[in-house]
């Protein structure tokens, strides 16, 4: 058995921390908020800041919101950086990165874990907060083969569909790709059942009837659904998802490479940040068509 560390300890980190713990690994966690009880009653230990969860553990997980979070916890003061400094000669240990972040920005941070004498993965998650309490994400990861290798059992704690996609970064690159993937289906399902319903039509039928033909999907089954029954609490914040959507526009501009769907689907997800609801479920996309149709699914 290992000792590990996890920071962040939201929606997603508290139930992937708790798979690494219920397997029987020593887990030193580090949170800003209250840390989840049910974690502490299960024996995590709690410690008073980033550098001495990364000092203590053999492999540190990071399950942050964003980028800037990402770059505090690893390189201010008290960080993950700060007590990687610390670990004796001779130990090496590994970061793994499994928020959803810049490409760009994972490939520096890379760089400077390297540089210190560590290892670092970026490690990206796809299936949500269902995902994470089933242990059934998919897993993207990017990073030195014998780094996955030696860190690929613990992931596989997490997940189900686990991949070595390639170089620091590429994990990060594969994510921006899936948010894309699944952002132009949640738009294309909401069109759909907005139009349906507006023309008449019975969506929920609708919707049964499109999931016996090619246009059948997950986002049809499950977001499908909860356009129609209007169950909105977040499995995936629209915030969230306007974030990874902003890293595929960053990253085109850079690369200088269009992608005109996303930038639309970027901007019905303001529309619904205009109307408040950022903090909802990213199938809530719906109700920026719904406004503008001025016609509600249900």
């Amino acid at each position: 058995m290992s000792t590990l560390g996890f920071i962040g300890l939201g929606t997603m980190g508290s139930p992937m921390a708790g798979h690494l713990l219920a397997a029987g690994h020593t887990l030193l966690t580090h949170t800003r908020s209250q840390p989840p009880a049910a974690l502490v009653q299960a024996g995590a230990q709690v410690l008073p800041s980033a550098a001495a969860v990364a000092e203590g553990a053999d492999i540190t997980f990071l399950m942050l919101p964003d980028t800037p979070d990402v770059e505090r916890v690893l390189l201010q003061p008290g960080g993950v950086l700060q007590g990687l400094r610390a670990v004796p000669q001779g130990r090496r240990c590994v970061v793994v990165d499994m928020s959803s972040i810049s490409p760009q920005e994972t490939k520096r941070f890379a760089r400077t874990v390297e540089e210190a004498g560590h290892d670092y993965l970026d490690a990206p998650v796809s299936g949500g907060e269902v995902g994470a309490k089933a242990a059934s994400l998919a897993i993207m990861v990017g990073g030195e083969p014998s780094v996955f290798e030696r860190v690929l059992p613990l992931l596989q704690l997490m997940g189900k569909n686990i991949t070595h996609v390639g170089a620091n970064g590429d994990g990060q690159t594969c994510k921006v790709a899936n948010q894309i993937i699944v952002a132009l289906n949640i738009a294309a399902v909401a069109e759909a059942l907005v139009f349906a319903a507006k023309s008449g039509a019975d969506p929920a039928k609708v919707r049964q009837a499109l999931m016996g033909g090619f246009a059948s999907s997950r986002i049809l089954e499950v977001h499908g659904e909860r356009m129609i029954k209007r169950t909105f609490s977040p499995g995936f914040r629209m915030g969230l998802h306007q974030k990874d959507l902003s890293l595929a526009l960053t990253g085109a501009r850079e690369l200088g490479v269009a992608l005109p769907q996303t930038a639309g689907v970027a901007q019905l997800m303001q529309t619904c940040t205009a109307l408040g609801l950022k903090d909802s479920d990213h199938s809530a996309l719906v109700q920026a068509l719904e406004h503008m149709a001025q016609h509600p699914v249900a």
